[in-house]
């Protein structure tokens, strides 16, 4: 596959790594006779080592096949966290150095969750686009506030902090975007 290709959530060879794509950048030329970039971040699988390179469009990269399963989040202790395949029931312990940016996000029941499978080992853990989580803290709402841009930062239940509009309090649910880690919208 060409790098032009390359998106979160592929995973490919080069250079005898194998890497999982957390965030591809594009940078267009700055002048004419340039190429565009693709400023790739990631995660080496084998050694869990962070990942950073840009590729030109048309350097080529080996694509590697893995299988999309759906997953269950069951717990997290010392290990990592398990998860149960939806179909077949099977569970895998993942390490959390490897799912360190999709923990925050992970709550019971979260519906939508992948692992990704290669030769029987687990790659990562795909999110879905959007989660809904509950604020459990943040300064009080602001009776009257507008819905301008004015935002303040609310803690989740997992941790995890979100600008969120002045007038949420705790204990309202909102949807949160998992690529950008962005407040949404209210959730419904």
């Amino acid at each position: 596959m060409k790098a032009n290709e390359i998106k979160k959530g592929s995973v490919f060879e080069v250079d005898g790594q194998i890497v999982l794509v957390r965030h591809v950048q594009v940078q267009s030329p700055s002048s004419r006779s340039g190429s565009t970039l693709y400023k790739v971040k990631g995660q080496n699988i084998a050694n869990r080592q962070k990942y950073e390179r840009s590729f030109k469009g048309d350097e080529v990269v080996t694509d590697v096949d893995f299988v999309r399963r759906p997953v269950q989040w069951l717990f997290r202790d010392n290990d990592g966290s398990t998860f149960m395949d939806s179909e077949s029931y099977e569970q895998h312990v993942i390490p959390d150095e490897l799912i360190t940016e999709e923990l925050p996000y992970i709550t019971e029941g979260l519906e939508g969750l992948y692992a990704m499978i290669a030769d029987d080992k687990v790659l990562g853990i795909e999110l879905p686009p959007t989660v809904v989580m509950e604020i459990v803290e943040c300064s009080p709402g602001i009776k009257g506030a507008s819905a301008s841009a004015r935002t303040k930062p609310a803690t989740l239940a997992t941790g995890l902090v979100v600008q969120v509009p002045e007038y949420l309090t705790p204990g309202e649910a909102i949807k949160i975007n998992t690529e950008t880690g962005e407040y949404m919208s209210r959730a419904n």
